[in-house]
C-alpha cells in the first residue's frame, strides 16, 4: 500500500516509478480523488461547528420568548445534521475510492533496479559452480529411469487432475530429505526460526500480503470463505499483522515447510511436463521483519541463505535482479536463483527474494516503537523461498544422473537418508 502523503509531497518522483513499472496511473489521478475526499472531511467539520454554535442559540432564542429565531435555528441544526452526514458518506466513499485505487498499484522500485520489460532485461551478477561435462546426452528428471515408478503422473492426474505429481518410494524420501536438509540448515546455521502454520488463511491476510484484491484468480478460495496459501509468506509475514513491536524485538526471522497451492492463471503450456511447474508443490520459505535502516543488507543476507543451500547440495547456479518489468507487485527489489538443470540445458528459478520495504507493513499495519520513543514506525518485511523443494528435487536428479538411469546423491543429503548415497536405476535407495 503506498503512502498518500509520500504522494501528494513527491508527485514526480511516484510517476517516475510508476512508468518505470508500465503503469498508468498518474499521482494527478490519485490526488485528484484525495482532494474531493479531503474536501468533503473539511466541509463536513465546517457544516459540525455551524450546527454545534446553532444548537447553543436555539436555548437563547427559546429563553427571549422569540419564537420565529426558535424555529429557524432549530431548522438550520437539522439541515446541518442532513448535510453532515451526506459529506461524510461522501468522504467515505471518496476513502474507499482511494484505498481500492492504492491496493492495486505496484510497489515503487528502487533506483539500482534495472529497467525493462521482461526476463531477457534481467540481469545476471553472479554465477556459482561449473555445470557438469556429461558423456552422454543428459535427461530432463520425469525421464530418469530411477523415477519412473516413483513419479506418477497419470495416477495425480485421475486423482486431482493435470499438474500434480503422485510421489512414493525412493524419491517421495529424498523430496522429504531434502525440506528437513533446508530447514535444519536455516535454523542451525542462519538463526531462523522455525514456524509450522496454517495453510489457509483469513481473506484480509491475503491482502496483508498483497495477493489480494488485484491477484485472486491466482489463488484458491475455499466455499467456507479461507484460502490456500500460494506460499507461507502469507502465513509468516502476517504474524507481525496489526502488531506494535519493541525495536529490540527486531529483526525476527522465520522460516516453514509447508504445502503451496496456485492456480497458474495464465501459464498455460508452459512447462506442462514433469513436476516443474504443479498446482500443489512443497516450498521452504524465509521471512525476515526487520527495522526500516536493516531491510536492504537483510535483502542480501537472505540471498545468501538460498545460494548457501545449493552450495551445499553441489548444485551450480546463477543469481540474476530482476528489471522493472519482471518483479512481483509488492517487490522494491529482487534476487531470482536459478539452478543449472543439465536436462533442460538452461538455469531455471529456484528461489525468488524480495524486499518490500513499508508496503505490506502498511497493509497489515505493522510497526515498531523506537527504541529511543517517538511515533511508531512502520517495519519493512522481506520474502523468499529457501528453496522451493520439488524443483530443488528436480536439480538433484538432473544433476546427478548417470548413463544407466541411476542417480548420484548429494553427500550433504545422506544423513537425512539414512546413510544411503544413490538412486538405482530401477529407483530403490541403496
Amino acid at each position: 500500500m503506498h503512502d498518500i502523503r509520500f504522494i501528494r509531497e513527491n508527485p514526480e518522483v511516484f510517476d517516475a516509478a510508476m512508468a518505470r513499472l508500465g503503469v498508468s496511473v498518474s499521482s494527478s489521478d490519485i490526488l485528484a480523488i484525495d482532494a474531493g475526499r479531503r474536501e468533503k472531511i473539511t466541509a463536513a467539520e465546517t457544516a459540525q461547528a455551524e450546527r454545534n454554535a446553532a444548537s447553543k442559540q436555539v436555548g437563547a432564542a427559546k429563553a427571549k420568548g422569540d419564537e420565529a429565531e426558535f424555529e429557524r435555528l432549530r431548522a438550520l441544526v437539522g439541515e446541518k445534521k442532513a448535510e453532515i452526514a451526506a459529506l461524510e458518506d461522501g468522504a467515505k466513499a471518496e476513502d474507499a475510492k482511494l484505498t481500492e485505487l492504492l491496493a492495486t498499484l505496484p510497489n515503487m522500485p528502487l533506483a539500482e533496479v534495472p529497467d525493462g520489460k521482461d526476463e531477457d532485461d534481467n540481469v545476471e551478477i553472479r554465477r556459482w559452480g561449473e555445470p557438469r561435462v556429461f558423456d552422454f546426452a543428459p535427461k530432463e528428471h520425469y525421464e530418469l529411469a530411477c523415477v519412473q515408478d516413483g513419479m506418477d503422473f497419470e495416477t495425480a492426474a485421475k486423482l486431482a487432475g493435470s499438474r500434480f505429481v503422485l510421489m512414493s518410494g525412493a524419491v517421495a524420501r529424498v523430496h522429504r530429505a531434502l525440506a528437513q536438509f533446508m530447514l535444519d540448515t536455516h535454523t542451525t546455521e542462519h538463526g531462523l526460526t522455525e514456524v509450522n502454520g496454517p495453510v489457509m488463511v483469513r481473506e484480509e491476510m491475503m491482502y496483508g500480503t498483497g495477493q489480494l484484491p488485484k491477484f485472486g484468480e491466482d489463488s484458491y478460495l475455499l466455499r467456507e470463505g479461507w484460502w490456500l496459501i500460494p506460499t507461507s509468506e502469507v502465513t509468516l509475514t502476517n504474524i507481525v499483522n496489526n502488531a506494535t513491536l519493541e525495536e529490540s524485538y527486531l529483526p525476527r526471522r522465520y522460516t516453514a515447510h509447508s504445502l503451496c497451492f496456485r492456480s497458474e492463471a495464465g501459464s498455460a503450456g508452459r512447462d506442462t511436463s514433469g513436476m516443474l511447474r504443479q498446482h500443489q508443490f512443497e516450498k521452504v520459505e524465509m521471512v525476515s521483519v526487520t527495522h526500516p535502516d536493516k531491510s536492504l543488507d537483510e535483502h542480501e543476507r537472505m540471498t545468501r541463505c538460498a545460494e548457501t543451500i545449493l552450495e551445499k547440495l553441489g548444485i551450480p547456479y546463477r543469481t540474476i535482479v530482476l528489471c522493472t518489468g519482471d518483479m512481483g507487485f509488492g517487490a522494491r527489489k529482487t534476487h531470482d536463483i536459478e539452478a543449472w538443470l543439465p536436462g533442460q540445458d538452461s538455469y531455471r528459478e529456484i528461489s525468488s527474494i524480495s524486499v518490500c520495504g513499508d508496503f505490506q507493513a502498511r497493509r497489515m499495519n505493522a510497526r515498531f516503537r523506537p527504541e529511543g520513543g517517538g511515533k511508531p514506525e512502520f517495519v519493512h518485511t522481506l520474502n523468499g523461498s529457501g528453496l522451493a523443494v520439488g524443483r530443488c528435487l528436480i536439480a538433484v536428479l538432473e544433476n546427478g544422473q548417470q548413463e544407466d538411469g541411476s542417480v548420484v546423491l548429494p553427500q550433504v543429503l545422506h544423513q537425512w537418508l539414512g546413510g544411503k548415497t544413490r538412486i538405482t536405476a530401477d529407483g530403490a535407495l541403496v
